[in-house]
């Protein structure tokens, strides 16, 4: 259990975390800081890590308050976003280097080295120069070094942000693999929504330097707390709605929602709307908008709509939509976003 009570950071007169009060619990073995940058989420992880002094509040890891426990002593593993390997060594050299400052046997270096090296699958990898290796690669070996000496929980900060998108979710699937297998409780540190999909079993949204909300990854897109972490959490139109027996009812059609009666506030994503050529379904009622915008992109066909409360962006079931085409709209009650705290279901 990580307990954070009341803790303040500060740069000088600069306040980058205030009265922050944060737990994860073993429920939860990889948990997300979610933030934009700024925020101060990679100071938090600092903070845990005992690299950045508090000026208030208390930190404490399986009941041990860590106020004077140095950097060194707290028994956690760090990776950072580009690595900081050890340049000019090889890969078994950066990944036994822990495991020698703790001085263990050569024979045990040797054999964890190489445990830690098919863990990350790099094996064979052990005799190469960091310098003959990919990104991707250096993160693996990066990894590899901060679980060899079977650290007490491990602090992952931005380790995927300098990586392209298609390695970056492989590595985090990886990742999140590795440290499930190896019972390491794990925080990491991002502001990619899907990265923290990936890995964590429950994210928390940071912001300056406040926690907002945490939840599950999936009641987290469905339920945002307020109006600024839904716009964060990639909802693009808020609307007011209304359900009376069943049937919401907004200015873009109704639809059936299992919720209390009462008013509610909608979130929608490109994904929520779902525009579709007039004459396919012109004999059911809905609103008909005017496409304005077309493209086909590789998750799908993204269109612009004009609507009655303005463009919106949607998606089309088919590239037969133009700019100029009508089109009838279609919510997707499942890929809705509910503002506020969970509604009674």
């Amino acid at each position: 259990m990580l307990e954070i009570d009341g803790i303040r950071v500060r740069y000088g007169a600069d306040v980058v975390i205030d009265e922050l009060s944060w737990t994860v619990g073993t429920q939860a073995p990889v948990a997300a800081l979610l933030g934009p940058s700024g925020c101060g989420k990679s100071t938090l992880l600092r903070a845990i890590a005992g690299l950045e002094p508090l000026v208030a509040g208390h930190i404490a890891f399986g009941g041990q308050d860590l106020a004077r426990v140095p950097a060194h002593r707290r028994d956690f593993g760090v990776v950072f976003q580009d690595g900081q390997l050890f340049d000019g060594r090889s890969v078994a050299a950066n990944v036994g280097y822990g495991l020698k400052m703790r001085r263990w046997r050569r024979r045990d270096v040797e054999a964890r080295v190489q445990e830690m090296l098919e863990l990350v699958g790099l094996s064979g990898y052990g005799q190469r120069s960091v310098r003959e290796i990919s990104g991707g690669q250096a993160q693996r070996v990066a990894l590899a070094r901060a679980l060899a000496p079977r650290p007490r929980l491990l602090l992952l900060d931005e380790p995927l942000a300098a990586l392209d998108k298609l390695l970056r979710d492989r590595l985090a699937v990886d990742i999140a693999a590795i440290v499930r297998e190896t019972s390491t409780p794990t925080v990491i540190v991002t502001h990619d929504h899907t990265e923290a999909a990936l890995m964590a079993d429950r994210v928390s949204v940071m912001r300056e330097g406040r926690i907002v909300q945490t939840d599950t990854p999936a009641r987290l897109w469905r339920n945002p707390i307020d109006e600024w972490s839904a716009e964060f959490l990639g909802v693009t139109t808020i609307l007011d709605a209304t359900v009376k027996r069943g049937v919401a009812s907004c200015a873009l059609g109704e639809f059936a929602i299992d919720l209390p009666e009462g008013p509610i506030r909608l979130g929608l994503r490109p994904e929520s709307v779902v525009a579709i050529p007039l004459l396919d379904d012109i004999r059911e009622g809905g609103v008909v908008a005017e496409v304005v915008y077309a493209a086909v992109l590789p998750t799908g066909v993204r269109v612009d709509v004009s609507t009655p409360i303005g463009v919106l962006p949607a998606t089309a079931p088919s590239d037969r939509l133009a700019p100029g085409d009508k089109a009838l709209l279609r919510l997707d009650v499942d890929r809705i976003a509910l503002l506020g705290p969970s509604p009674v279901r």
